[in-house]
């Protein structure tokens, strides 16, 4: 099993930042993606960013020109830097990996793994 562990939420003002960290032990997998999701109350999960192995990067019309997805392969991390923060963002964050063994053949057993949430509170 691939084990998440994030980092980085809390409570900050319009208009500042916030780091999150999601750090994946690996266990023997390989990790594909790393994407941010995030739950505000009431409503669904939603994507707010993704990053893949080779680092290509995609973002939620909301966030973009705020956020930044990035990845460190070699601590196996993600981290999402949120910059000019609105009370919009107030949201439950989660990490979610897709990991795989490979099976030979150019084959793949695919994982999906999440991480336990860190709450980001933007007071107005």
């Amino acid at each position: 099993q691939v084990q998440l562990v994030e980092s980085g939420g809390g409570l900050v003002q319009a208009g500042g930042s916030l780091r999150l960290s999601c750090a994946a032990s690996r266990n023997g997998f390989s990790i594909d993606s790393m994407d941010w999701y995030r739950q505000a109350p009431g409503k669904e999960r939603e994507l707010v960013a993704t990053c893949t192995d080779g680092g290509d990067t995609n973002y939620a019309d909301s966030v973009k020109g705020r956020f930044t997805i990035s990845r460190h392969n070699a601590k196996n991390t993600v981290y999402l830097q949120m910059n000019n923060l609105r009370p919009e963002d107030t949201a439950v964050y989660y990490c979610k990996v897709l990991a795989y063994l490979p099976r030979g053949f150019g084959r793949r057993e695919t994982y999906t793994y999440w991480g336990q949430g860190t709450q980001v509170t933007v007071s107005s």
